[in-house]
């Protein structure tokens, strides 16, 4: 219950690589954090320090991940935080840090994307009916809702249906 959650804003550094394994999907990928902050000498936006990540994300997330992103996009990555090093002859050789990822989407301050509800396989014996989306579409004008109510094109229309 301790964990360390992260929320981390950056770049995907590497291709992420899907595998298929006994316990489910895993992708993995590398994702590069630089701080920017603005010079006031030089009155410009300049780069600091940059952070790698190893993300690492599993089951469904990872199948989905595998489909949405690529080297370059920017992302929003939510997790736990893991510091894994080792150490060779008494000196640390290496250090990682991992986020076990909880969730993943682009960062939409930088940009558009375009959301696609996965289809779930249905288990056998759930029982429970597929709901339909709802539409979230305006009607054309002329046309009834799904009340039954008349939709008025202008402001004009509005009143008037309003008034029948």
């Amino acid at each position: 219950m301790n964990e360390t959650m992260i929320c981390a804003v950056g770049n995907v550094a590497t291709q992420p690589v899907y595998r298929e394994l006994a316990t489910g999907a895993s992708v993995r990928f590398r994702l590069a954090a630089t701080a920017r902050y603005l010079d006031r000498e030089k009155r410009e936006w300049t780069d600091g320090h940059t952070n790698f990540f190893t993300v690492w994300a599993n089951r469904q997330l990872a199948t989905n991940v595998s489909g949405s992103i690529n080297v370059g996009d920017p992302v929003v990555v939510q997790g736990r935080l893991k510091i894994r090093s080792e150490v060779r002859e008494g000196q640390p050789s290496w250090t990682s840090a991992d986020i076990d990822a909880v969730a993943i989407g682009h960062d939409l301050a930088r940009g558009t994307s375009a959301f696609r509800r996965t289809q779930r396989a249905e288990t056998a014996g759930s029982g429970a009916p597929a709901r339909p989306e709802p539409s979230w579409e305006t009607p054309p004008a002329g046309t009834e809702d799904e009340r039954g109510e008349a939709v008025a094109e202008n402001e004009d229309q509005r009143e008037a249906v309003a008034v029948t």
